[in-house]
């Protein structure tokens, strides 16, 4: 068995794919070389010559699907031709530093009860991927973050619980949520939860993934020692950070949102809609909607 299969599904980002995997071969060629790492890229039919540059490349598995299955279930075909104890998902618009891998591989031998774990993940700006160190959205969380007051408090779990700001990023703590940009998961804890939930089509399957390891026991870590560049949103075309580099069009940005509010909904519905009253769940789906109705009018 390999020690770690990294996993990259890609949909119309070629030269951010390509990169990524030369950050990993370029720093872990010997590891590759010698089947102690494996990277399998799912492609989801783009239509950028992606599957063409990808065949190219000797290092990695490359599965290429008919048409765009998806996020979760896109994961759970490559995760059928892995075989590392521990798995890596990978956003294709991420770059990999020489000592992330390894250590993280270590820091979860040492943590037998983590189920998975992220590492320091840094935005261009310098600044820390907030959404890669979360707390699960709980109405009030979630009424804090859309709201805004959060920003006025950052570092306080009353007010910021929806990003955990009173925790102290620089060092190792436990988290409810991590990013499925960079998620670091032990192969019996993935397969305890029966690895990602298709009910997800793009966005809050990772929140997902981390609530189901929550409810299985496994504890999900945030380990800042080491770190990878995200430049994050690439494919969707959504988030502000990468609005002049995105690969996506109106039409996919517009698909993209309406999965991302999906989501919520999903979310909402499996998890949290039966520990609160009726009122504060009209409210909480009419939040979304109307959300979902202003981001999709400033498209």
């Amino acid at each position: 068995m390999k020690d770690l299969s990294i996993i990259i599904v890609n949909f119309n980002t070629k030269d951010f794919v390509i990169a990524c995997i030369r950050s990993i071969i370029s720093n872990y060629s010997n590891e590759i070389s010698s089947q102690e790492f494996e990277i399998i890229v799912v492609d989801n039919n783009s239509i950028d010559d992606s599957a063409h540059s990808l065949e190219k490349i000797k290092e990695i598995t490359l599965i290429r699907n008919s048409q765009n299955v998806g996020f979760s279930k896109a994961n759970n075909i490559a995760i059928k031709k892995s075989s590392g104890r521990y798995v890596l998902f990978l956003n294709p618009d991420t770059i990999v530093n020489k000592d992330t891998l390894p250590k993280l591989i270590e820091f979860m031998d040492e943590h037998p009860q983590a189920g998975a774990a992220s590492c320091k993940v840094l935005l261009p700006n310098g600044k820390i991927d907030e959404a890669s160190h979360r707390g699960f959205p709980t109405p009030w969380r979630t009424f804090t973050h859309f709201s805004g007051i959060w920003r006025f408090f950052r570092k306080s779990n009353f007010w910021n619980g929806y990003y955990q700001g009173f925790e102290n990023l620089n060092k190792t703590h436990k988290v409810d949520v991590i990013a499925g940009a960079f998620m670091f998961v032990r192969r019996e804890a993935g397969e305890s939860v029966g690895w990602w939930d298709e009910d997800y089509f793009f966005y809050g399957e990772d929140i997902e993934f981390c609530w189901d390891l929550n409810e299985k026991g496994w504890d999900v870590y945030y380990y800042p020692d080491v770190s990878v560049l995200h430049f994050k949103g690439v494919s969707a075309g959504i988030k502000k950070i990468s609005k002049e580099i995105t690969t996506a069009d109106k039409e996919t940005r517009k698909i993209a949102t309406i999965h991302r509010f999906n989501a919520m909904t999903i979310f909402y519905n499996k998890n949290l809609k039966d520990n609160y009253p009726f009122f504060i769940n009209f409210l909480v789906f009419a939040a979304i909607n109307i959300k979902l109705k202003l981001r999709l009018l400033k498209l």
